[in-house]
């Protein structure tokens, strides 16, 4: 088989109701929307080796395509000096002989062209553990460390996308075949990625299909790890708008009945997650299906959001919350309204005028909460009701 020609240059990139929420302004912006797929720079990768340790073993040849919006920006294409000899069996399967990588450039110097080639762009490859462990052991054996970049697995996306009703595998072959890739993998660098390139694309369109339209979808899908759901990514539209702030949330259905209260630093990238394959609770598959309406409550810190989030939980008791299955279990912390206040714990708010803290999960933080307001200010620990004005010859309260 005739020696794959060295390194080929890069084509140039083509140029509710109750509470009333309160909102911060959001201008939307690029890191709103995310970046669209079809603006992202991919390159994909396909290595041979000499065998499956990146330890051990070393680069034979490095395939690479480099596309954006569906288009073949460019193509790299060599053989590489791997320092020793081509196993019989990876001669067998890939075809590569000693012959053939006899002149080829050594590794270091097809790393600094890979990566010239590669930019910024986005890594993609078939079983991309196996790939960027080879480049990293090489680049950590030429002195070129690992340059950062994002790493898509298509391994990965299929097993997201595609159940076993429809392939047996997620081989590259299998795949190739399944999907219609224009090119057939042959254990050669350049084919293997062109062919992992028609996957990409495959994939990429069936998850478009569902709502995954941007890199940060494509990054939550993949930091899930888990079989796709699209009739809960076809709800994600609910997330858009929301407020990047600390707060609570609230998920009303089409009556605006509050079915989930919840808390978090980022209110939109918290309601974000329930919509992808991260979120395996069978109550939050049933609340994200009745849910019409997300409605945000913005906190200036995640303290307070803390507490508004139990003060609404205990008010509206949602359907899906379990905090609000037992709402018996929960304590109050309360300040008398009188002149000189005492604090107690309580297990239900009343209209007495006091000012109440809570709800606290248990009795012993409640009690630990009281002991750390005493130590810092100085409240009465008396019982006994004191009048504004002290009686002739009452006696002293000591704090």
């Amino acid at each position: 088989m005739p020696a794959a020609p060295p390194v080929a240059p890069a084509a140039a990139p083509l140029g509710p109701p109750a509470p009333r929420p309160v909102r911060s302004p959001v201008q939307t912006s690029l890191d709103d929307l995310g970046t669209p797929l079809h603006d992202v720079t991919f390159v994909v990768v396909d290595l041979e080796t000499t065998g499956g340790s990146a330890r051990t073993c070393a680069i034979t040849e490095i395939g690479a395509v480099k596309v954006r919006g569906g288009e073949v920006l460019g193509e790299l294409s060599t053989l590489v000096d791997p320092g020793g000899p081509v196993p019989p069996l990876i001669t067998v399967l890939t075809g590569i002989t000693d012959a053939m990588v006899a002149a080829a450039p050594p590794v270091d110097q097809v790393l600094a062209a890979f990566w010239e080639f590669v930019g910024d762009a986005v890594l993609v490859a078939h079983n991309a553990p196996f790939d960027t462990g080879f480049l990293r052991a090489a680049g950590a054996r030429s002195g070129r460390p690992w340059p950062g970049n994002e790493v898509v697995c298509t391994v990965s996306l299929s097993r997201a996308v595609l159940g076993r009703d429809e392939v047996r595998d997620h081989k590259l072959g299998t795949l190739a075949a399944h999907l219609g890739s224009a090119t057939t993998p042959t254990h050669r660098a350049l084919d293997d990625a062109r062919a992992t390139v028609d996957v990409l694309h495959a994939l990429l369109g069936r998850l478009g299909g569902v709502g995954v339209r941007t890199l940060e979808d494509l990054r939550d899908q993949l930091r899930a790890g888990a079989r796709l759901q699209p009739a809960r990514r076809s709800r994600r539209h609910l997330a858009e708008g929301l407020p990047s702030a600390p707060g609570v949330y609230l998920f009303l259905d089409g009556l605006g009945e509050v079915l989930y209260v919840g808390t978090s630093r980022d209110i939109r990238r918290r309601v974000r997650s329930y919509f992808t394959a991260g979120e395996t609770r069978a109550r939050m598959d049933q609340m994200v299906a009745r849910a019409a309406r997300v409605v945000p409550v913005v906190c200036p810190t995640p303290l307070e959001a803390a507490v508004r989030e139990l003060r609404l939980i205990a008010e509206h008791r949602p359907a899906y919350n379990r905090r609000s299955t037992r709402p018996e279990r929960g304590r109050w912390l309360k300040l008398t309204d009188e002149a000189f206040p005492r604090l107690s714990v309580v297990r239900r708010v009343a209209d007495d005028g006091a000012a109440y803290l809570g709800p606290v999960s248990s009795a012993r933080a409640a009690e630990l909460a009281v002991e750390a307001l005493h130590e810092a200010h100085p409240l009465r620990r008396c019982t006994a009701r004191l009048p504004a004005r002290p009686a002739p010859g009452a006696s002293a309260c000591a704090l």
